[in-house]
């Protein structure tokens, strides 16, 4: 039996939490997570993916068994695949994606962008010196593309400070978001500290893909990505970036659903961290999962 830990609670209008699960071919007019009364619910959105890292999109809500600080939970809401997704795509554009690198940039973004689902809502932000956002939060993929293909080099890269950006725009959202970003070197001149990032993603409900491209990648983006329950990803040279992206792509439209209302009101926890452990009872042979630790009850 595998285990891994997974969780995220939203806020959103206070309407009734739905009682009973959600088939996968069913999609919801609205967002899924609810506060009603007071009582929470809990999303957790989990990656299942085989030896080859492909991902296992045929699971059904009774091979999952979710434990919040090891109490068993009851789980209320289930979805597979195509759940509503807000993703931030951050572009390097620094003085050192010059010439090939830039170009490379361009058409793995684009790329990326268009093996979307249609209705997942894109933006697209470049990283130099400061963070921009380039193409807003939107279902239009050729303005994100045109936008992309606009792109020229900037300044440093400042890829704390990015990442942050990111974060607090698709906060507000509701249902599923993931924040995409890819750079070349290690950050420089960010206003955000090491300490201060992961702090920040911690508390965020974005799934983090980090791609370090070159000779190295920074311990952050490897600790990013566990704290938020996504995956990092290292390649050695810029024409390995639209492989990478493609892989995120199609994690992104492979990945579960699973809500709780906690045993343990919320009123009885505020401000404390709650731990989230997901078990795939019948796992296929080499499977793994990934998704979340925890989250804080306030």
């Amino acid at each position: 039996m595998l285990t891994v830990s997974a969780g995220r609670v939203v806020a959103a209008a206070a309407i009734a939490v739905a009682a009973a699960s959600v088939p996968a071919s069913q999609e919801p007019d609205e967002p899924i997570a609810r506060f009603a009364g007071g009582v929470g619910l809990v999303e957790v959105y989990v990656t299942v993916t085989d030896a080859a890292g492909v991902p296992i999109g045929d699971l059904t809500a009774g091979d999952f068994e979710v434990r919040e600080n090891g109490v068993l939970q009851t789980v209320s809401v289930f979805a597979a695949e195509d759940v509503p997704l807000a993703v931030a795509l951050g572009v390097d554009r620094s003085w050192s994606m010059s010439g090939e690198p830039l170009r490379l940039a361009r058409v793995a973004a684009e790329r990326f962008l268009r093996d979307l689902a249609p209705a997942d809502r894109s933006m697209v932000l470049s990283i130099g010196s400061e963070a921009e956002v380039i193409a807003p939060l939107s279902t239009d993929r050729p303005a994100q593309i045109r936008a992309v293909q606009a792109m020229d080099l900037w300044g440093t890269t400042a890829l704390h400070d990015a990442i942050v950006a990111g974060l607090d725009r698709l906060a507000p959202e509701p249902g599923r978001q993931a924040l995409v970003v890819f750079s070349d070197g290690t950050d420089r001149y960010s206003r955000t500290s090491e300490a201060d990032l992961l702090a920040r993603v911690r508390r965020s409900a974005a799934l983090v893909y980090p791609v370090a491209v070159g000779r190295t990648r920074p311990r952050v983006l490897v600790e990013l990505a566990t704290l938020s329950g996504a995956r990092s990803v290292h390649v050695t040279s810029v024409t390995g970036l639209a492989g990478a992206l493609q892989s995120i792509a199609a994690e992104l439209r492979s990945q579960y659903l699973l809500g709780y209302v906690p045993a343990r009101p919320m009123a009885q926890g505020r401000g404390e961290w709650r731990s989230i452990d997901v078990r795939l009872a019948r796992a296929p042979r080499g499977a793994r999962v990934r998704a979340r630790d925890g989250y804080m009850a306030d």
